[in-house]
């Protein structure tokens, strides 16, 4: 019996982090920590960490290929129909419920860190800001300021609901079309 070599059936995306910007901007232990929780997380709305490597100067990140890019630059172009956007916020919620299970904060849901699957179907990806949070309390402000809660902007203790907060900021931007936080009121509120 001979026995041939079968070519992969999938394709993956390589992200390439250089090893002097993560030492310079110190975040080893982030980048770290955001490789250990996706590389444990399994959903159909979270992208896959299939693992990594590194040589002398970079790591790569084997992840899935998410073969219609970022929602933000769809988002760009106008809001959503009302059956586009219940469809992507079923989806973002069911995921959130997945992370949450598991004890995951993922702390900077945006546009920017959701991508599209080949089937249309969003996928949540940049983990790193995210969290391992057993108790299911952290005081950390972190994440994109359209998008924070006023309990992490205050510097009180959050929860993982930071996340259901930012679901909802999503929720109106898909059916507005723009952020609903925007202008100086918001810049003033941190001051």
């Amino acid at each position: 019996m001979v026995r041939t070599k079968t070519e992969p059936k999938y394709i993956l995306a390589l992200k390439t982090l250089y090893k002097s910007e993560l030492v310079e901007n110190r975040v080893e232990k982030q980048t770290r920590r955001e490789i250990e929780i996706q590389q444990n997380l399994r959903h159909p709305n979270i992208l896959r960490l299939y693992g990594y490597f590194h040589d002398e100067k970079r790591i790569f990140l084997m992840l899935e290929f998410a073969g219609k890019g970022e929602l933000y630059k769809q988002l760009s172009k106008g809001y959503f129909s009302e059956r586009r956007s219940s469809r992507y916020i079923d989806q973002m919620a069911d995921a959130l419920i997945y992370l949450h299970g598991k004890h995951v904060m993922h702390r900077d849901i945006k546009p920017e860190n959701i991508l599209i699957g080949i089937n249309g179907e969003l996928k949540i990806g940049d983990f790193g800001w995210s969290v391992h949070a057993p108790s299911n309390r952290r005081k950390t402000m972190c994440g994109t300021l359209q998008y924070l809660p006023p309990e992490m902007v205050n510097g009180k203790e959050y929860t993982e609901k930071v996340d259901i907060w930012a679901l909802g900021v999503l929720t109106f931007e898909f059916t507005c079309g723009f952020e609903p936080f925007e202008g100086r009121t918001q810049a003033s509120e941190l001051t």
